[in-house]
């Protein structure tokens, strides 16, 4: 059974966000795979104040990998999410990539309303295990989380 929802009765997402999980809802369950191992070739490079201080992002223990990952309001009040995962973990490194590239430019309160379970929205729950898509989540809530607490400190 193929797992495809119709997109019109998912939640409003930010625009990068809502390409994504369409591009993924549009092919089948094999070519969703090799799409997130696409992803995983894209995730941005960090910047140099992170790549010299790499404590400076949080380990995200929900991933089996070592996965580390910032989210940070810039002086525009606009969010970039900085991550890092090994290259032979590539589905996680994927799904690191997505929500690099999705939250980035967003608002904190845009960031603050992606769906939680956006991660499941992908359709990718046969083809990857749920301890894979938990790691996922646990990305978006710390991004989320981190958000939270530079509003409160601001």
């Amino acid at each position: 059974m193929t797992e495809s929802p119709a997109t019109e009765n998912l939640p409003d997402l930010p625009e990068v966000l809502a390409e994504i999980r369409d591009d993924f809802l549009a092919l089948g369950e094999k070519d969703r795979l090799q799409l997130l191992l696409e992803f995983s070739r894209e995730l941005p490079e960090l910047p140099a104040r992170y790549e010299n201080a790499p404590g400076l992002l949080e380990r995200v223990e929900e991933c089996q990998s070592p996965v580390r990952a910032f989210a940070e309001v810039d002086d525009a009040g606009l969010v970039h999410l900085y991550a890092t995962a090994p290259a032979e973990a590539p589905t996680t490194r994927g799904f690191a990539s997505i929500l690099a590239q999705g939250l980035d430019g967003l608002t904190p309160q845009q960031v603050l309303d992606v769906p939680d379970d956006y991660p499941t929205s992908l359709g990718l729950t046969h083809a990857v295990s749920p301890l894979r898509l938990r790691g996922m989540s646990g990305i978006l809530g710390r991004a989320k989380r981190q958000v939270r607490e530079q509003l409160a400190g601001a």
